[in-house]
């Protein structure tokens, strides 16, 4: 029988919706004071539900903490799980991680399967030998490490395939992190903490973030005219985060969240690095065309669900798919190597509705066409 370690950081995510760039130290208790809910274990769900409903409960052994930390997950899909963990509280500190993981592994797991964010995968990394196999569940607002499935759906479909013992080689791959206090004061400051083993699925497996070497400030004035000109007068524009977003309020003359979602109307701000709450507030106060700029990770290709969890899946329904303005230098698309853009809005059915082809905004009047991908595709 397969064994499968689980280890489920609850807190992972909870910040990105509050517009907290992070959820490690107070960030968490901040986000949990202000009533956000906990997004991690219901990511877990969804990986664990592909493994039972594909594989049922025979096939896997799950051994996991007690609690939010696995078990609660675990029995809701299905499984029967072995507690091998001291209780975990709500509030998890990287030590509970770290404990858990290092027990997982004396325990022998084939696979050690993690719900977090690159603070997680840091934890992890801390934790344990360098030849455990393991698989990162994205549940974080920081992604920047190679160690994630692209999807929950996607990490279970990898666990899938190493249960029937299908062809899957794996990698080392890089856990990166970034410091949370400068990243809220609009500094990426990314670092190298270590390598982890992880199945090598390149449909189902995110990239390590880019980096962004090359500054190509004319093509993001082009853009930044182009979108200026085509604007609508009376119209709510939610301004992703990214360079090439904050090259369009630079040229208006506006200030800019680099990291967070601005409110612009009327070439107006009106509300700068706001939560969702507050995005849901403006919308629904708001009676006309409500449109969503954003910007792909570059080197991933990650275009919602990573760094920009303000935006809802209820704020993306009430923009509207055809409301969604994808913008990117050439250089970005390229470096993707033909792999689609992907979405992960924490709403299956809706990224579903969102994948085919979009317009992407290149240049001065210059689009292309390119794929949003679902899962694997």
């Amino acid at each position: 029988m397969f064994t499968l370690g689980l280890i489920v950081n609850p807190l992972a995510g909870i910040g990105g919706p509050a517009a907290l760039k992070g959820s490690d130290g107070e960030a968490a208790a901040e986000a949990l004071r202000d009533g956000a809910g906990l997004r991690a274990p219901e990511r877990a769900v969804r990986a664990l539900e592909v493994i039972f409903n594909a594989l049922g409960g025979d096939a896997v052994s799950v051994l996991t903490c007690p609690g939010l930390m696995g078990e609660s997950v675990a029995r809701q899909c299905g499984f029967v799980p072995e507690l091998v963990c001291e209780t975990a509280p709500l509030n998890t500190r990287p030590e509970d991680t770290e404990q858990a993981a290092r027990v997982l592994e004396d325990k022998g797991v084939d696979l050690l399967l993690f719900v977090g964010g690159d603070g997680t995968a840091r934890n992890i990394c801390n934790a344990i030998s360098p030849n455990q196999p393991v698989l990162g569940v994205p549940a974080g607002v920081k992604m920047h490490s190679g160690v994630y499935a692209i999807t929950p759906e996607a990490a279970g479909e990898v666990v899938c395939r190493l249960v029937r013992a299908d062809l899957v080689d794996i990698r080392r791959q890089e856990v990166r992190d970034i410091d949370e206090d400068a990243f809220r004061q609009g500094r990426v400051m990314s670092r190298y903490y270590g390598e982890l083993l992880v199945p090598e699925e390149g449909r189902f497996m995110q990239q390590v973030k880019d980096g962004g070497r090359e500054v190509e400030a004319l093509v993001v004035d082009e853009i930044a005219d182009t979108l200026m000109e085509e604007m609508e007068d009376d119209t709510l524009y939610l301004v992703g985060p990214g360079s090439t977003t904050a090259g369009l309020m630079a040229a208006m003359g506006l200030d800019n969240t680099l990291l967070g979602v601005d409110l612009v109307r009327n070439r107006q701000l009106l509300a700068r690095d706001v939560s969702a709450r507050q995005i849901e507030q403006a919308v629904v106060g708001f009676n006309g065309p409500v449109s969503i700029i954003i910007t792909p990770i570059g080197g991933q290709g990650m275009l919602l669900g990573r760094g920009n969890q303000q935006l809802t899946p209820a704020i993306i329904r009430r923009a509207g798919r055809d409301n969604l303005i994808v913008v990117a230098t050439k250089t970005k698309i390229t470096q993707l190597a033909g792999r689609p853009l992907m979405v992960d809005s924490n709403d299956p059915q809706l990224d579903r509705e969102l994948a085919g082809y979009v317009p992407v905004l290149t240049g001065y009047r210059d689009r292309i066409l390119y794929p949003i991908g679902y899962g694997a595709t």
